[in-house]
């Protein structure tokens, strides 16, 4: 969703008409974002705001909800979670029936999940090496290091793994995009095979990278942060390129 519909808080386009396009046209749609910080209910209400009210929760698929779905497969007697991340990571992990404690429970914790967090601090940082260095599980909701807003990129989740990673001398394993984890989940949803599935990406490292690696059709938009010279680098390449959402649907 960020840089394909929206920078922020400013809408890419017309949406309530991209939208009403794809319904009309009968295309089934689920938005896959890596953004963890809002579940699935808030990203309804995001798009009520812009005026688009024919998506339905079950057609979003979080980055926090892929790794609650990881810790469910890899613990399904639950346990304790430390976590760096906000509403939606926190939410999605104790659905799946799991407690976000601190890191006063080490003993006791199964799993440190790190999502982005606008409000961290060094304490945080300094809690989840200890866990990790103890050889609890390390899982990332996704590598994005930055995060397109209307003044410019500002950094993202993979900028705090990157700095528990150089702490630990360990590799968070991977959640959202560019794992093919979240596209096929979607799919699942959805009910579509790999070859009649188009995802649409702002970004070629997770985006376009998570649909080739399912076998799907891929769509890059320039709307947010890849520019067109990035492009020619890129193997093999996306099977569109467009300036935007609306460019790629001819509306």
């Amino acid at each position: 969703m960020d840089g394909v519909l929206w920078t922020e808080n400013s809408p890419i386009g017309d949406l309530p008409k991209i939208f009403n396009f794809i319904s009309d046209q009968k295309i089934k749609l689920s938005l896959a974002t890596n953004n963890s910080t809002r579940t699935p209910e808030k990203y309804v209400e995001k798009l009520s705001e812009y005026g688009v009210t024919n998506v339905q929760e079950w057609q979003i698929i979080t980055s926090s909800l892929v790794l609650a779905n990881e810790l469910s497969r890899l613990f399904p007697g639950k346990g304790d979670v430390y976590v760096i991340g906000e509403d939606g990571l926190i939410d999605a992990i104790e659905n799946e029936g799991f407690s976000v404690v601190g890191a006063d429970h080490a003993d006791k914790v199964v799993a440190v999940a790190v999502g982005i967090d606008r409000n961290i601090t060094f304490d945080k940082l300094r809690k989840a090496t200890l866990l990790i260095r103890k050889g609890v599980l390390f899982l990332g909701t996704n590598p994005d290091k930055t995060f397109p807003t209307p003044d410019g990129l500002i950094l993202g989740t993979g900028a705090l793994l990157a700095a528990l990673s150089a702490a630990t001398d360990v590799s968070p394993k991977i959640m959202g995009k560019p794992s093919p984890d979240m596209i096929k989940l979607a799919r699942n949803r959805l009910g579509s095979l790999p070859g009649e599935t188009l995802v649409v990406g702002d970004r070629l490292e997770t985006d376009i990278a998570s649909g080739q690696a399912d076998g799907c059709l891929t769509a890059l938009v320039l709307s947010g942060v890849t520019q067109l010279e990035a492009v020619s680098g890129w193997h093999p390449a996306p099977d569109y390129c467009v300036e935007n959402l609306s460019t790629l649907l001819e509306i």
